[in-house]
């Protein structure tokens, strides 16, 4: 197969009037925001690692000898009390927990600017390339700076240049405000660096000392002088060339500048061209394209114009893109927070970090579909270094073995942050629905070693966890992420139809892994599944977001929320009881309800409860609902840099730059173990397209999928042999027997528009 053309960029004509609206680069380690106005460039640069030491972690609270009284008051209708029980049990037993206590914050390590001599005026163009990860800005007066960070030599690369040379400033600084906690920071100049040292007054065992972000600066044909700390004037250089690095310390002491930044030779095209292979490789994998064959030209395409003319097939196919390139550009070492790799603040909302009951799990939701697995392997290594601190939760907080995962983290793993209204430690899903992603590495990569040696042991210490605590009623206490019944005052419920959902897709997939890897002890498992309530379905006929009530309290739905948790059914591969056709009807009629809100004037924050809504609805063949969810997040959430936001307009967040493309993704393909059906969801604005690329469960490939004048058609491949149902849009299913290396084509009508 042809690779796909790598994926174009996007262009913005408007100044950046905070990092917020920045244009973004990355290799995951290491992040530059790039947010110019007219008279100056700026630079605020970061390291994925850079958590700043906040507050001291502190084991969970121990409730577990109060599990029986918290099932009471639970069970008798009175779930406030049972949340306010457990932060006075908390507080009891350790002062800090007297106020909430919050993550250690993702920051910034500083800003470089330049600032011409001779500032021009009038417009700019800002500009960011995809397939190179480069940034470019053009200022007024002709000043032209490029950026980008290199996945080959781990720097941040900038080259400034101006008609008659360039003339101005270098300034390094601090992030402007208070840092979360005290620290010791120094500013240095030298002839050709600078250097901002920072040494935190208060780290511990699990976050670094300090770091340094150190800037070599090369000018040749031009004069570099020292104007003062932190500043450089450069004077005729026909170019100058930055190469930026933040390092983190793990020792006491100030931190040193990075003397390796020497070793490198300062040639911006060289450095780009080790650059450029690794990173066009993981964006340009697979491809989605909603739009007539061949663009007209390679003017710019800005994003101002490009959301102002509304959610037409081009925004989407850019979106798509766009998200994919940001979530590729921040994963390294470890998966995106919520800002992706990047801050500009030193106390970003919710701290930034790893939210795991719903934004991770939207940022990374593309990465298989888009054939991009290795990007998973970081989440893996954040959950597996965890670990033992989910292991105390559990036995802490509810005497159970296994797992039992918070829904914040950064440094540690420990469930510090909860109170009486946001009772998060009654959340106990969070291993499960992560050992979903598990799973779903070994179904597309088709890894066995992987299976046995990572998914496996995490699988089972979250079933172990359900084992010891699901009761002869089921899951007592409960939590549907940040939702409370509409006949309730707490969130502390009985039986989320989340904890229901996520425990039968997890032992599901540990009785496949024995069966894959032939071993025995699986009857255990079934046995648990044999314990777990069943879904329920509401007065209205919606599927219940609660599967029982709660003593005197039904626990009725309340459909003006954000979350949509208990859509879990539809999110992956889908739960077998929804073969009912009844059952199946409660769920289309729950995302019709929630979607309803979604289009009120009322719905404004989270985005990434529209990617919740969007795979329920590709995966139940909605077509019109999921193109509706897609609308809502294309004209709300992003700035012309088409990078996302939480609220409409307004706080950078990167979770649905992966949910927006794994929507659409599920729109063109849905899959299964043994099953993958072709444009399940196709909305009928999309009348042409094609898709590249696209992974699915079992290991199959979709190498191409093309649609057009009312049919399909396809090629579909194996990345290991595999017997495997084609479902077509004529409502056809084609039977192949796929090998690696061959292509099976298959062709269909599309399904006629009711």
């Amino acid at each position: 197969m042809a690779r796909p053309a790598p994926p174009d960029g996007i262009s913005t004509r408007l100044p950046a009037a905070s990092w917020e609206e920045a244009l973004v680069t990355g290799n995951g380690r290491q992040g530059a925001l790039v947010h110019a106005v007219q008279t100056q460039v700026r630079l605020t640069l970061g390291h994925e690692r850079l958590f700043w030491p906040l507050e001291e972690p502190l084991p969970a609270p121990h409730t577990a000898p109060a599990l029986a009284e918290l099932r009471a008051l639970l069970r008798s209708g009175r779930p406030r009390a049972a949340a306010e029980r457990v932060v006075e049990l908390a507080r009891a037993e350790h002062p800090g927990y007297a106020r909430t206590r919050w993550i250690d914050p993702l920051t910034g390590a500083g800003t470089l600017t330049f600032t011409p001599a001779r500032p021009g005026w009038g417009s700019l163009a800002r500009h960011c390339e995809y397939a190179t990860a480069v940034v470019r800005e053009e200022l007024p007066g002709g000043l032209v700076h490029e950026v980008f960070a290199s996945r080959a030599d781990d720097v941040v690369a900038l080259r400034l240049r101006a008609p008659g040379g360039v003339d101005g400033v270098l300034a390094l600084g601090p992030l402007p405000g208070e840092p979360p906690t005290p620290a010791d920071t120094v500013l240095t100049s030298g002839p050709h660096t600078l250097a901002l040292r920072v040494a935190f007054t208060r780290p511990r065992p699990n976050t670094p000392t300090g770091y340094v972000l150190t800037c070599r600066v090369c000018a040749p044909g031009g004069r570099v002088s020292v104007d003062g700390p932190g500043r450089l004037r450069v004077r005729g250089a026909p170019e100058v060339v930055v190469l930026a690095r933040t390092t983190l310390s793990r020792t006491g002491g100030a931190p040193e500048a990075d003397a390796a930044l020497e070793e490198l030779e300062p040639d911006f095209t060289a450095l780009l061209e080790r650059h450029v292979p690794r990173h066009a490789d993981l964006v340009s994998r697979a491809r989605v394209r909603l739009t007539p064959r061949g663009r007209a030209d390679s003017a710019p395409v800005w994003g101002e114009e490009l959301l102002a003319a509304g959610p037409r097939p081009e925004l989407v196919e850019r979106l798509v893109d766009a998200g994919h390139y940001a979530i590729v550009c921040a994963t390294g070492e470890l998966p995106p927070t919520l800002q992706g790799v990047w801050s500009g603040a030193h106390s970003p909302p919710w701290s930034s970090g790893y939210t795991l009951d719903g934004n991770l799990a939207s940022a990374v939701a593309a990465l298989y579909p888009l054939g991009a697995a290795e990007l998973m392997l970081p989440v893996f290594d954040l959950l597996d270094s965890l670990r033992g601190d989910f292991a105390d939760n559990a036995r802490r907080l509810y005497g159970c073995r296994g797992l039992l995962v918070p829904a914040h983290v950064s440094t540690h793993g420990r469930h510090n942050h909860f109170g009486p209204e946001w009772c998060l430690t009654l959340w106990t899903a969070g291993a499960a629905w992560l050992a979903r992603l598990y799973w779903d590495h070994y179904s597309h990569t088709r890894d066995v070693a992987f299976l046995r040696e990572r998914a496996l042991p995490f699988l089972r210490a979250a079933a172990e966890f359900h084992e010891d605590f699901v009761s002869d009623d089921g899951f007592v206490p409960s939590y549907s992420p940040e939702n409370t019944p509409a006949d309730s005052d707490s969130q502390a419920c009985v039986n989320a139809t989340m904890d229901v959902a996520a425990v039968r897709d997890l032992l599901r997939n540990l009785l496949r892994a024995h069966r894959v890897l032939g071993l025995p002890g699986a009857r255990r498992w079934a046995a648990l599944a044999a314990r777990l309530p069943g879904y329920r379905v509401s007065p209205a006929g919606e599927l219940a977001e609660w599967a029982s009530a709660a003593g005197p309290l039904e626990q009725a739905d309340h459909h003006a929320h954000r979350h949509a948790s208990h859509l879990f059914p539809f999110w992956y591969e889908g739960d077998p009881a929804f073969a009912d056709p009844a059952l199946r009807a409660s769920a289309v009629r729950a995302v019709r309800a929630r979607l309803a809100w979604w289009r009120s004037s009322d719905a404004d924050e989270m985005a990434f409860g529209l990617v919740q809504l969007g795979l329920a609805a590709a995966h139940l063949g909605l077509a019109d609902e999921a193109h509706q969810a897609l609308r809502l997040m294309a004209t709300r959430y992003w700035r012309p840099t088409l990078v996302s936001t939480h609220n409409r307009g307004a706080l950078f967040n990167t979770d649905i730059c992966g949910g927006f493309a794994a929507v659409v993704a599920a729109m063109l393909l849905r899959s299964r173990e043994g099953r993958v059906d072709l444009l399940p969801a196709l909305p009928a604005p999309w009348t042409e397209g094609e898709a590249h690329g696209l992974c699915a469960r079992g290991g199959v490939v979709v190498d191409r999928l093309e649609w057009e004048g009312g049919r399909m058609r396809a090629e579909v491949g194996a990345r290991a042999s595999v017997r495997v149902r084609v479902g077509l849009p004529d409502g056809t299913v084609r039977r192949l027997d796929l090998v690696p290396g061959r292509t099976e084509t298959v062709e269909a009508a599309l399904a006629p528009r009711r």
